[in-house]
């Protein structure tokens, strides 16, 4: 009767999987709120330009920098 799908039940809100919200912030701001919404993950400060693998992984967070060290894309998952 009940399938048990992959919803949760009050989980949308706690899944946050990208941060918009960080774009022109530092590379260490961006680290602390990241790390504050999700502890375990592992924040990863990358140039912009950067060759990165396309691999995903649900724990890894990039966080694209420019040259002056803010944020040029929002972090996500991956």
């Amino acid at each position: 009767m009940a399938t048990g799908g992959p919803s949760a039940a009050g989980g949308a809100a706690a899944t946050k999987d990208s941060w918009p919200e960080l774009v022109g912030v530092s590379s260490e701001e961006a680290k602390k709120k990241i790390k504050e919404d999700k502890a375990e993950a592992d924040v990863q400060v990358v140039p912009a330009d950067a060759f990165v693998t396309m691999d995903y992984n649900s724990t890894r967070v990039r966080v694209f920098v420019d040259s002056n060290d803010k944020v040029a894309k929002a972090p996500r998952i991956g």
